[in-house]
């Protein structure tokens, strides 16, 4: 494997079958000074509007969540990455992910704030004509009007093009008329604006429409009561006879189905990065409690299994963190290009996020599931006092449950990381087939027997990791080889490849952004850093040698299982760490500080 010249030249899931340098990922301890200062200014919005007033929030208080989104408008929140014709600050991708990142601490806002400025935006943006941009993206922009996007309905849900919703072009060829169901709506009972979904006649594919609220033929049930997220707006729409100018058809006829996937790429990676400002604030809630919690003359932070929970908090959240900055560069990295090659700015934009869909997929997956382990863990830290409505644990708890289902359930964007693999594969995009000859041909060669140079601080971390690559290579290919085509149903063993690749990118992020930082300050300044490096690791290669096992098992059997599991335990090889110290040590700077610890802005 090759290390990469810069950045910007790695290819959508390339990290597989190719090196990257330290110096070549973006860490957000390099934020600008321009972006920590909207994130403060976020923070402190969050602090003074929204913290307050969450019981007023949660209880669907008339006209308070549209309040709310209308002075997150005023202050710019809502059009990060708008061009500033638009009336955005046109700031860049990885902004916009940070201030998803700083708003998911908010709970329902969260999702009220991501259903307007990302599906009920964005769609315009990258898709829009000008007449269609400059009529109602400076309007999303600010706050004045709130958007919804509309595309599940009752019987199309993963599913989406299956939906029945209508759209039939009237006698004059001035409207269509839309009929149709729509469910789980975000923001449907304050929108002024609706992205709908419906299919003209009997094409195959869906077209997207561009529907106000004012055009009539639109109603809705009560909002639906819900097990998480209940100050956010969700509700069934119902179209009949809507009457919609042929002028507010977005893009192009069925070119609706291609706006929802694309579009979900952007819903993914932020959903995923914006988990993290709500682990921190579990952590810190944690901690907290912990040390000021008493049992047995003594404050339960000082209890070993509080200590491993706290650490893995923190591990965790700093996993995830490294990981989605890293993904929100290389989008930016290759819009840029894109445009500095002649192309229309939206539609590199469009470009830049589906380059890394598979990435954006790895951080939906890995986010969601970092926050159901933290507020999970909180509740437990909490005890008794965590199943206590009194105490900030099961709102947390509650609203964390959404995020492995919305943008996609956890289970079906494994299958879709596999797929998009393979597909670029076989199209000649990425080449898996020669990296994974290498594999086959390593599996049954003679070992090397030389002794690596781990000089360089992480590099034996860094060694792990190229083996573990292996692990992907030799599965994957195998099983590629075995099932052809019909790999696409044993949705099992992509479930244990897709593990297998997202705990490899996670980790790889996890441990690059760890040497870039040892390379600016050195390694003393670093040990918490580097103490969550190796923990993180630690633990990855337990679960991929686990998922790889389990998928060999399940296609192979006699020598050739013998030889498969032989190659799982070479390369999955790494040398134990005191991981209980390890962790102790983590937790322990939790418990000085008494809360998360560190900090990327304030």
């Amino acid at each position: 494997m090759e290390a990469i010249e810069q950045h910007s030249a790695l290819k959508g899931g390339e990290f597989l079958v190719r090196e990257t340098d330290p110096q070549d990922v973006f860490i957000p301890e390099e934020f600008s000074e321009e972006q920590k200062m909207m994130a403060a200014a976020t923070q402190d919005f969050l602090d003074k509007e929204i913290h307050p007033i969450r019981d007023r929030i949660d209880n669907l208080e008339e006209g308070l969540m549209s309040s709310i989104m209308e002075k997150a408008g005023q202050l710019g929140i809502l059009g990060v990455t708008i061009p500033e014709e638009y009336g955005g600050l046109g700031m860049n991708f990885n902004t916009s992910m940070l201030i998803a990142d700083i708003v998911a601490s908010s709970g329902s806002f969260s999702t009220a704030y991501g259903a307007h400025s990302g599906i009920g935006t964005l769609p315009i943006l990258y898709y829009g004509t000008e007449e269609q941009k400059q009529k109602y993206i400076p309007k999303l922009a600010t706050g004045e009007w709130k958007a919804s996007y509309c595309l599940t309905e009752p019987d199309a849900g993963s599913d989406a093009n299956s939906g029945k919703t209508k759209a039939v072009l009237s006698e004059d060829g001035k409207h269509y008329i839309i009929n149709g169901q729509k469910m789980w709506i975000s923001n449907a009972g304050f929108a002024d604006l609706f992205i709908v979904f419906a299919k003209i006649d009997d094409d195959k594919f869906l077209t997207a429409f561009l529907v106000e609220k004012t055009f009539g033929g639109i109603s809705m049930n009560d909002e639906e009561r819900k097990l998480g997220i209940k100050g956010s707006s969700t509700r069934q729409v119902f179209f009949n006879d809507c009457k919609v100018p042929v002028e507010n058809m977005l893009s192009e006829r069925e070119n609706g189905f291609k706006i929802a996937l694309n579009v979900l790429n952007v819903g993914r990676i932020k959903l995923g990065c914006g988990v993290i400002g709500g682990t921190k604030e579990i952590a810190n809630l944690c901690v907290q409690y912990a040390n000021e919690r008493k049992q047995f003359g003594t404050p339960i932070s000082s209890f070993g299994a509080i200590k491993y929970k706290l650490a893995e908090m923190a591990t965790k959240t700093y996993a995830i963190e490294s990981a989605s900055y890293r993904a929100g560069q290389n989008i930016d990295d290759k819009i840029d290009s894109l445009i500095a090659e002649g192309m229309d700015p939206s539609q590199a934009k469009l470009k830049g996020l589906e380059q890394f869909a598979i990435e954006a997929a790895i951080i939906k997956i890995h986010g969601s599931e970092a926050l159901d382990y933290v507020v999970d863990e909180g509740v437990q830290i909490y005890g008794g006092m965590g199943f206590s409505e009194e105490a900030p644990m099961a709102r947390a708890y509650r609203d964390a449950r959404i995020t492995r289902i919305y943008e996609g359930t956890n289970e079906i964007n494994r299958i879709l990381i596999v797929g998009m693999l393979m597909k670029r594969a076989m199209k000649g995009e990425l080449d898996l087939l020669g990296p994974a000859m290498a594999v086959g041909k390593e599996l049954t060669g003679i070992p090397s027997f030389e002794t690596p140079d781990f000089s360089e601080p992480l590099s034996e971390e860094m060694d792990v990791i190229k083996r573990l690559k292996k692990t992907i290579l030799m599965v994957a290919g195998k099983a590629a080889e075995t099932f052809g085509p019909g790999l696409e149903q044993e949705q099992e063993i992509l479930m244990n490849i897709s593990d297998m690749i997202i705990e490899v990118y996670v980790a790889e992020s996890t441990i690059l952004r760890t040497q870039k930082l040892i390379s600016k300050t050195g390694e003393a300044h670093n040990e918490l850093f580097i103490n969550m490096a190796r923990s993180y690791l630690t633990s990855v290669v337990q679960k991929i040698k686990s998922a790889g096992d389990e998928a060999v098992a399940s296609f192979t059997t006699g020598d050739e299982l013998k030889v498969m599991l032989m190659g799982m335990k070479r390369f999955t090889k790494m040398n134990p760490i005191n991981h209980r110290d390890v962790r102790r040590a983590i937790a322990d700077e939790m418990i000085r500080q008494n809360k998360f610890p560190y900090l990327l802005y304030g």
